[in-house]
């Protein structure tokens, strides 16, 4: 009886098993061309064929032309299915993708990319070390840490630190390339201390790499993928790299073992991420948040915007326990209802893109804010803010342009609208942190806007504006990503990506905001491909004699800090032979510019998207 029990039993188990199987087998797979009307098509359309937006004083005087901010059907043709699948899952689509099964994502990324997936290996396993030397101090020896290689964010590597000068810079020759799997933009500004190269990517990996060689010490798996520079600093157990993920989440992972320490998320809320790379000083990690993808978001979908609130939030170093959180927006409130009775709110915006910057003198920490996406305007957006380092308590503010609200979808007037700012503003964005300079005459905050103007404030006098110098036009779209500084001359590279004439180099003399010298845009290197600009807008990076900068067109050039000449270039608008064999080729460069240690030049190239040309790749240059 038993033994018929059970095999009655079994074979109803069997049978079940099987019915399922057939189900499953009887489900249709999803299809690509539907999620993709059902889910992306509403940002992602083509765009009608027309001349470019008319320009006012401050840039487009419609900025509704901006509206459209994701990248047309045409131009996902660039990207791999991996690509495409990263940013949905990873990446800054996550948050349009949450509702989609792992099928439906798949199924989309074949269709918009025109591809299927492939069976491309992953790193080769002889791209690890050979043998693993222990890390050295971080104190000494050659460095780049962080964003702007030191706590003051003035990107100038002395020639003591980084072994170069304008006269090596036609020497240099290309040592090693490496490849970011499955992505279509290399973002994330390496840093190198002791002997490691730390790097990241938007696939989620961190590596500690060979400065000199590019073989791999370790490798850890964030959460999600890594936009923000990586930062070292010291933890009570010995050596930390910190870095945040475009989910929100801050990670401290050991230097020299890469396994994790601590992690915390820094906003709950669900658009909220990072771009600005976390700085460490003092014991206590200052993490920038950024809400991109609300304001990506903006009026479509029936989406109830806005309620993302920029902030600076501050975690103990050791354990990761938040210790002070200072938003830049007042507290979000209902603000009415749309047409189709979903409840909208404001304000909302005030994103900080870029790593604070320390004032060790004053216990200071400076932060450049974003636009609003929700009325009512708020005092510190388009700002500079000056916080406690201590408690973060607002010690003062400098807003350069008020009354700027903007969000994708809306028009350039919305009196019946309450998903949209009434009035669109232009966009101008502080995308760039504050670079604090000593000089005779005292201490000044230099940086660029998005409206093409750069700023000299003053730290003692509440952020009094000495001086302003135009070296561009103003773009809404791009962005304007730091300055560098040799102890005379700060260097700006020219975005303009919506005017006729992007691109081109300006040296200002800090002591006055006068002109040094300025070179016109550069001749492009990508030629007519789609998302090709000579725009300039990457952080710069100086070293005694020259400036460097990585541009939209795929050229690394550096400059003559004396007269603007071009002392070295190279066309990163090519395939590469990879270090881990991962398949890689170059492309547009904005955001992120190079840095210098030890003789040797690091930078990033691919930057796809609607601007750019898609590319996967960390390069390294030295001498023979």
């Amino acid at each position: 009886m038993q033994t018929r029990r059970f095999i009655g039993a079994a074979a109803l188990i069997v049978a079940s098993g099987l019915g399922v199987s057939l189900a499953r087998a009887q489900t249709p797979a999803p299809n690509g061309a539907d999620v993709f009307k059902r889910v992306c098509a509403a940002c992602h359309m083509e765009q009608p064929a027309g001349p470019p937006p008319k320009l006012g004083p401050l840039g487009p005087s419609d900025p509704s032309a901006l509206r459209a901010r994701a990248v047309p059907p045409a131009r996902l043709k660039m990207f791999t299915p991996e690509a495409i699948l990263n940013a949905l899952t990873n990446g800054k689509m996550q948050a349009q993708a949450a509702s989609l099964s792992d099928a439906e994502r798949r199924a989309v990324s074949e269709f918009a990319s025109g591809q299927t997936f492939s069976a491309s290996a992953a790193a080769l396993k002889n791209s690890m070390c050979k043998a693993t030397a222990p890390l050295t101090d971080i104190t000494r020896g050659p460095q780049w840490l962080g964003w702007g290689n030191g706590l003051e964010n003035a990107r100038f590597q002395s020639q003591e630190q980084g072994k170069l000068t304008a006269a090596d810079l036609p020497k240099l020759k290309l040592k090693w390339a490496f490849g970011y799997a499955n992505v279509a933009s290399a973002r994330a500004q390496p840093s190198v201390a002791g002997n490691r190269l730390f790097a990241a990517s938007e696939n989620t990996e961190v590596h500690a790499l060979n400065p000199k060689t590019g073989c791999t010490y370790w490798t850890y798996k964030a959460d999600v993928g890594v936009r923000a520079a990586l930062s070292v600093g010291p933890y009570q157990g010995g050596t930390a790299v910190y870095f945040a993920d475009t989910r929100a989440n801050a990670y401290a992972v050991d230097a020299n073992t890469g396994k994790l320490i601590w992690k915390t998320k820094v906003d709950q809320h669900p658009m909220a991420g990072v771009t600005g790379a976390p700085v460490f000083y003092d014991g206590k990690l200052y993490v920038p948040v950024q809400g991109i993808s609300e304001e990506g978001t903006g009026a479509f979908n029936n989406y109830a915007c806005c309620t993302f609130r920029g902030n600076l939030t501050a975690l103990d170093g050791n354990t990761g326990k938040i210790v002070w959180k200072t938003y830049t927006i007042g507290e979000t409130r209902p603000a009415g209802k749309s047409k189709t009775g979903v409840q909208m709110y404001g304000p909302a915006g005030g994103s900080i893109w870029s790593p604070p910057t320390i004032d060790a003198k004053r216990r200071l920490v400076y932060v450049g804010t974003g636009n609003g996406y929700a009325d009512p305007p708020q005092p510190m957006t388009d700002a500079v803010v000056a916080m406690d380092l201590d408690t973060g308590k607002v010690k003062w503010f400098k807003q350069i342009l008020p009354d700027d609200a903007w969000a994708m979808g809306c028009q350039a007037k919305n009196p019946d609208n309450p998903a949209c700012p009434k009035t669109l503003g232009p966009d101008f964005d502080f995308s760039a942190p504050p670079a604090l300079i000593h000089t005779k005459s005292g201490d000044r905050l230099v940086l660029p806007q998005k409206s093409g103007l750069g700023f000299a404030l003053d730290p003692e006098a509440q952020g009094k504006v000495l001086w302003q110098y135009r070296f561009g036009q103003g773009s809404g779209l791009g962005g304007q990503w730091g300055t560098s500084i040799d102890g005379e001359l700060a260097f700006f590279g020219t975005a303009d990506l919506l005017t006729p004439t992007p691109g081109g180099m300006h040296a200002v003399r800090i002591a006055d905001g006068s002109v040094a010298w300025k070179v016109p845009p550069q001749a492009k290197l990508c030629g007519d491909k789609p998302g090709c600009s000579a725009g300039q807008g990457s952080a710069t990076t100086a070293i005694p004699g020259a400036v460097l900068n990585s541009a939209m067109d795929g050229g690394v050039r550096a400059y003559s800090a004396k007269d603007g000449t071009v002392l070295w270039l190279y066309d990163t608008n090519k395939e590469f032979t990879t270090v881990n064999g991962v398949p890689a080729r170059g492309g547009s460069m904005d955001g992120t510019g190079p840095i210098v240690a030890d003789g040797m030049v690091y930078v990033n190239s691919g930057y796809g998207g609607l601007i750019g040309v898609p590319g996967n790749v960390l390069l390294a240059f030295g001498l023979d």
